[in-house]
């Protein structure tokens, strides 16, 4: 499915959430400057949280809608499905860029306004093969994914006891109905698998972006903060720092 990129002068919300004690507010302030850095178009920022305290005054705060309860031990990103409740309704613009709180963005992101495509995912680096989109990076209107939320909402005990976690639900989702779309490779990287060198040269390699990177991702560790000092673990818990990451991941 082709979807037209949305009017250059239109209003966008870009959209985070935070939730629990793993990020402070800094995280959300540090993406707002480095959106406002890097999107020319207009835009509104909307994070989504539990706790407000400590959030800078040009983000727009708002309550995380309530999910169904989810009978599961652990915690897999299930809350992002609730960036496509019907609550939401009259918050968010027609046009949606969905960013987590500890992704690094390099260069302009207007170009993610502009990709055609229904609902553009990263391509999980893991899986070469299966089509699993990163929910880390993805763009979507509101008005068209309530279903995706009722969906969810009606089956939640069914889709969480044989599914993995929200961004594998996402892709089976989409993929059922001819929706699913990736980002160019190059525009979000894995700090990870792209910017990390192999074993055992990355004791003592310093990282680099790769060629045509928008947004680095920071899944699993290390994140933004600890990239930025040398760390010397066991075995792929060992890298060189990168202080170039100072320059972006800044208020």
């Amino acid at each position: 499915m082709t979807v037209a990129p949305p009017n250059s002068r239109a209003p966008v919300t870009v959209l985070c959430m935070k939730w629990g004690a793993k990020y402070g507010p800094e995280y959300v302030n540090r993406l707002y400057a480095m959106v406002a850095r890097h999107l020319a178009r207009p835009f509104r920022f909307v994070c989504l949280t539990d706790d407000a305290a400590g959030v800078r005054g040009e983000v727009i705060t708002a309550p995380i809608p309530p999910l169904p309860r989810i009978a599961q031990p652990k915690e897999r990103g299930w809350f992002k499905l609730a960036s496509f409740s019907p609550a939401l309704e009259g918050l968010l613009d027609e046009t949606v860029l969905y960013l987590d709180l500890d992704v690094v963005i390099l260069s302009a992101i207007d170009p993610l306004f502009e990709f055609e495509g229904a609902f553009p995912l990263i391509r999980d680096w893991y899986h070469p093969v299966r089509l699993v989109g990163n929910s880390s990076v993805y763009r979507y209107r509101p008005s068209e994914r309530y279903a995706l939320f009722e969906a969810f909402s009606r089956d939640t005990d069914q889709i969480v006891t044989r599914i993995r976690n929200e961004q594998e639900y996402l892709s089976k989702y989409l993929e059922q109905r001819g929706e699913l779309s990736f980002w160019p490779k190059a525009w979000c990287q894995s700090w990870r698998v792209g910017c990390l060198a192999p074993w055992p040269a990355r004791m003592w390699t310093t990282p680099q972006a790769p060629p045509g990177a928008r947004i680095l991702i920071f899944h699993g560790s290390p994140k933004p903060e600890e990239a930025m000092a040398d760390r010397f673990g066991l075995g792929l818990q060992t890298w060189r720092a990168a202080p170039w990451l100072a320059d972006h991941w800044r208020d």
